[in-house]
C-alpha cells in the first residue's frame, strides 16, 4: 500500500488541510482558474461562432457544467488522484506505477513507457500557450475599457511575460505566499460575479439537465461536434490537479475543488449566459461585460494579477518536469539552480526558462490574440488527458485488480469522452494547432533519442569493459603500488572496470590505498530516505562498491551520500579524496543502434550536458577526468 502525501503534509489535521488547500488554490488551479477569460468567448464569438439563442446558451453551458464533473471531478479529482506514487503524482509516476505491472523491457512495456514520454512531452507546448493566451486574455480587457486601447495590449503582455521569466532566477518563495490569498480573492469574484447575473435571469440553471447537450447536438449535428474545440477551453488545466499533488497532498486538492474553486468555476460561466442572454451584444467579451463599467480596471488589474500566477505555476511545473526527466535518465545533465534554502522543490532551470520564453514570444507575435490562441489550444491536452485515461487503467487493471467489467467500462465512458474532444480539437490543427504537436514531438525525440543513446553506450561500455571482480583478483596477484588517500571511480556500471582507472593505472601506474566504485542509480519513487541512501559491498584489499540510491524528485549530493557511509564503517574525508570521472568522446557510426542523425543529435545533447562535478555536487578541487573514444 502506497503511502500519500497527506500523511506528510499535514501533519495538524484539519488546520494544516486547510493551510494547504489555501496554497494549492494559488498553484494548482492557476490554469483552469483562469480559463472563464475566454471559454464562453470562444464557445459563441470564435472560430465557429454560433447565435446567441437559448437553446444554444443552455446546450453550451450544459457541456461545460458536465465536462467540469466527468472530466475534472470523477475523472482526475475522483479516480485519478487515487494512482500516487508514494504521495507523487504527475504523468511521470503514472509511468513509474506502470513499470511495476508490465515492465519495460516487455513490447507491452515500452509501448506504454512511450505513450507516457509522449503525454510528459505534451506538456510543453502547453506550457507555452497557457501564459500566453492567459495573459492576452487579461490585458484584452483594456478593449473593453476603451477600444482605442487595442494597440496596447500586445506590447503589454510581451512586458509582463518578459518581465515574469526574468525574475525566475531569484526564486518564487518571496512572492509565493501572496499566491493563495490573490486566488482565493479570483475565485471570490469569479463567484460574486456569477450569483450577481445569474440572479437577473436565473433559467440558466436549467442547463445543469443533460437532455440540453442531446437537443443541442441534434440541433447542429456535426457543427455541435466542432463546439467541443471551444468547449474542451473551460477543462484545460485539469492535469495540474494531480501533477502538483505531491506538493500539497490528494485531500487539500480536493477540498479547495469542491468547496472554492468547483462553484465559483460553474456559477461564473452561468452567469456569463445569463448575461448573453440578457444581451448578445456582450459576446464579444462576456466575461468583463459581467461587471459594471466602474469596475473594470480592477478587475483587469486582478485577472493579470491571477494570469500571472497561473503562468507561474505552468514555469514552475516545466522546472519539475524537467528535473524528473534528468534523474530518470531522459534527458542529459542541465543547470539546476535552487532558489530556497528552504522549500527544495524551489528550483530553476536556465535553459527551459528560456526556451520557453523565446516559444511564448513567438506565440503572442504569431496569434495576436487570445481568440487565435484558442485556436492553437486544445489538441495537445486533450492528448494529454487520453494517455492519462489509458497509463490510469492499467494501474487499474494491473495493480489495484479492480473487477475487470468495472475497470474497462470506466475506461470506455472516460476514454469516449477524452477522445471526442480530441476529435473535435483536431480540426484545429491547421489552424495553430500544429503547435503545441511540434514541441511535443520536438521534445519527444530529445527525449527518447537521449534515452536510446544512453542504453546504446552503456552497451558498448560494457561489451568493451573487463568485469570487476575477476580484473581486481588479477590486479592484486601483482599489484601496483599504492599511494595514500582514497580515489572515487563514478561508473555507470557497478560490474564492470571504470575506463577511468584503466587509464590511470596505464598512464599514473598507481593505485590509491582505498578505491570506491561509485554507482548513482534512480529508483522509480519520489524520494529515497537517507538510510536507505547507500549500499557498500566490500571487495576486499581496500576496494569496495558503492551503489548511491536517489528517487526522481531527489536532489543529488555525491559528498552528502559519502557522508552517509560513516554509519556503515567506511567514512570519507573530502581533503584525501579524488573524484575520478570518463569523459567519452562519442563518434557516430553505421553500426546498428539508430538511424545516423538520431546519433549526431545524441552526441550533441551529450557534449552540451551539465558537467557530473556540478551536477552531483562534487568539489572541482577533487576532481581528475580522464578521456576516451566510444563508437556508437
Amino acid at each position: 500500500m502506497t503511502q500519500t502525501a497527506d500523511t506528510h503534509a499535514a501533519p495538524n489535521g484539519n488546520g494544516g488541510n486547510a493551510n494547504l488547500a489555501l496554497a494549492a488554490i494559488g498553484v494548482v488551479f492557476g490554469d483552469i482558474g483562469t480559463s472563464p477569460l475566454y471559454t464562453i468567448k470562444e464557445v459563441f464569438g470564435g472560430h465557429h461562432p454560433m447565435a446567441v439563442t437559448e437553446g444554444n446558451v443552455l446546450g453550451a453551458l450544459s457541456l461545460i457544467f458536465w465536462s467540469l464533473i466527468v472530466v475534472v471531478t470523477l475523472k482526475y479529482v475522483t479516480f485519478i488522484m487515487r494512482a500516487d506514487n508514494n504521495g507523487e503524482g504527475g504523468i511521470m509516476a503514472l509511468m513509474a506505477l506502470i513499470q511495476r505491472v508490465v515492465p519495460g523491457t516487455t513490447r507491452h512495456g515500452w509501448a506504454l513507457a512511450m505513450l507516457g514520454l509522449f503525454g510528459a512531452s505534451l506538456f510543453y507546448g502547453d506550457g507555452m500557450i497557457t501564459p500566453a493566451i492567459s495573459v492576452l486574455s487579461a490585458v484584452e480587457g483594456l478593449r473593453v475599457i476603451e477600444p482605442a486601447l487595442g494597440s496596447l495590449v500586445i506590447p503589454l503582455a510581451l512586458i509582463i511575460l518578459i518581465a515574469l521569466f526574468s525574475i525566475q532566477s531569484r526564486g518564487t518563495h518571496r512572492v509565493g505566499a501572496w499566491f493563495g490569498p490573490i486566488m482565493t480573492l479570483w475565485f471570490l469574484l469569479l463567484l460574486v460575479l456569477g450569483i450577481y447575473n445569474i440572479a437577473r435571469n436565473p433559467g440558466v440553471l436549467a442547463a445543469v439537465n443533460p437532455w440540453h447537450i442531446v437537443e443541442f447536438m441534434r440541433e447542429h449535428a456535426g457543427y455541435g461536434f466542432l463546439v467541443l474545440g471551444a468547449v474542451v477551453l473551460a477543462v484545460t488545466g485539469a492535469e495540474a490537479l494531480y501533477a502538483d499533488m505531491g506538493h500539497f497532498g490528494s485531500t487539500p486538492i480536493r477540498q479547495a475543488w469542491f468547496i472554492l474553486v468547483l462553484p465559483a468555476l460553474l456559477l461564473n460561466y452561468f452567469g456569463q449566459g445569463a448575461l448573453l442572454l440578457a444581451d448578445p451584444t456582450t459576446v464579444s467579451n462576456p466575461f468583463y461585460l459581467q461587471a459594471p463599467a466602474w469596475a473594470l480596471p480592477a478587475m483587469i488589474g486582478i485577472a493579470t494579477l491571477a494570469t500571472l500566477i497561473a503562468s507561474q505555476a505552468v514555469i514552475t511545473g516545466a522546472f519539475s518536469v524537467t528535473r524528473q526527466a534528468i534523474q530518470l535518465g531522459y534527458l542529459p545533465r542541465m543547470q539546476i539552480n535552487f532558489t530556497s534554502e528552504q522549500e527544495i522543490g524551489q528550483i530553476y532551470i536556465p535553459l527551459i526558462n528560456w526556451m520557453l520564453l523565446l516559444g511564448i514570444v513567438a506565440l503572442v507575435l504569431g496569434f495576436r490574440s487570445s481568440s487565435d490562441l484558442a485556436a492553437a489550444y486544445g489538441i495537445a491536452v486533450t492528448g494529454t488527458m487520453a494517455i492519462d485515461t489509458i497509463l490510469g487503467f492499467v494501474v487499474v487493471l494491473g495493480l489495484w485488480r479492480w473487477n475487470r467489467a468495472l475497470a474497462i467500462a470506466g475506461l470506455v465512458i472516460f476514454l469516449s469522452v477524452d477522445l471526442a474532444f480530441f476529435a473535435a480539437n483536431s480540426t484545429k490543427l491547421f489552424q495553430g494547432g500544429w503547435f503545441p504537436l511540434l514541441i511535443g514531438l520536438l521534445v519527444f525525440t530529445l527525449l527518447a533519442t537521449w534515452k536510446r543513446g544512453r542504453q546504446l553506450l552503456m552497451f558498448k561500455l560494457k561489451s568493451e569493459g573487463l568485469a570487476l571482480e575477476p580484473f581486481l583478483q588479477g590486479l592484486m596477484a601483482h599489484p601496483p603500488l599504492r599511494v595514500p588517500g582514497t580515489a572515487v571511480f563514478l561508473t555507470a556500471d557497478p560490474d564492470g572496470i571504470p575506463h577511468a582507472m584503466l587509464h590511470n593505472l596505464i598512464h599514473n601506474k598507481v593505485l590509491h590505498e582505498r578505491v570506491a566504485f561509485l554507482t548513482v542509480h534512480t529508483r522509480d519513487e519520489p524520494y529515497v530516505d537517507d538510510a536507505q541512501r547507500v549500499h557498500i559491498h566490500d571487495l576486499g584489499n581496500g576496494f569496495h562498491r558503492l551503489t548511491v540510491q536517489y528517487g526522481f524528485m531527489d536532489t543529488p549530493d555525491i559528498p552528502y551520500a559519502l557522508s552517509l557511509c560513516a554509519v556503515q564503517g567506511l567514512e570519507f574525508e573530502m581533503a584525501s579524496t579524488s573524484f575520478f570521472l570518463s569523459r567519452e568522446t562519442l563518434v557516430a557510426t553505421a553500426l546498428p543502434g539508430m538511424a545516423l542523425w538520431r546519433e549526431h543529435l545524441f552526441i550533441q545533447m551529450a557534449r552540451n550536458a551539465e558537467g557530473a562535478m556540478s551536477f552531483f555536487k562534487i568539489p572541482t578541487n577533487r576532481v581528475i577526468e580522464l578521456g576516451s573514444q566510444v563508437e556508437i
